[in-house]
């Protein structure tokens, strides 16, 4: 499936684009791709259904468009350390689910593979955190801080599943003291595996 945006005659107005774009991720973090359309998403930006119409053809465009905006990628870090490398990563996740977009994220987990187009969208989000987390975990091993047997695997998926359901299992009301505390329960969470490392619970059998 190809997703390109139709242009009208006239320059397109970009803060019409950020407010649709605002408005699709927050309804579809909110209602899913069940209570997703693109007259919600006039109603919520303010804007009439032809504006929407004139940018995407359909639904489907116009929600691949703005995740695409508004939900990115894990980037690689190297700090020098795995210690490091690994809280910055698990910083990274955590601000990617506190963020404006972070419920749009979350259901990008549940729905994606459901709607034409997020597959994609998806597959580049997951990537990016396999790569990340392999290149840490492979430069932690050529220095001699974590055994050679360490599972990539387990490692990653303790620590997307630690930020993704601190995130997950913390009151809304609560986001800005999570946040503020994101550093703190990085840290906490990387020495948690780094200790269960270093006992051979997260090495391949």
């Amino acid at each position: 499936m190809t997703i390109s945006a139709t242009h009208a005659g006239r320059p397109r107005d970009p803060d019409v684009d950020r407010r649709v774009a605002d408005a699709a991720i927050a309804l579809f973090g909110e209602a899913g791709w069940a209570g997703f359309s693109v007259e919600a998403v006039a109603k919520r930006a303010c804007v009439g259904k032809a504006s929407i119409y004139l940018r995407w053809q359909t639904k489907e465009a116009l929600l691949v468009d703005a995740l695409r905006r508004r939900v990115g990628t894990i980037a690689e870090v190297d700090t020098g350390s795995l210690r490091g490398d690994l809280v910055k990563l698990a910083c990274q996740m955590l601000d990617l689910y506190l963020g404006d977009a972070g419920r749009a994220a979350l259901r990008l987990r549940l729905d994606g593979d459901l709607i034409p187009g997020l597959a994609d969208q998806l597959d580049a989000l997951q990537a990016s955190q396999v790569l990340a987390a392999r290149g840490i975990v492979r430069r932690g091993i050529s220095r001699g801080e974590i055994p050679e047997g360490t599972s990539i695997t387990l490692l990653l998926n303790t620590l997307v599943g630690g930020a993704t359901t601190h995130v997950q299992s913390t009151p809304k009301e609560l986001h800005d003291t999570l946040r503020a505390g994101a550093t703190r329960y990085a840290e906490q969470l990387v020495d948690f595996l780094l200790t269960a490392v270093h006992a051979g619970d997260l090495t391949r059998s």
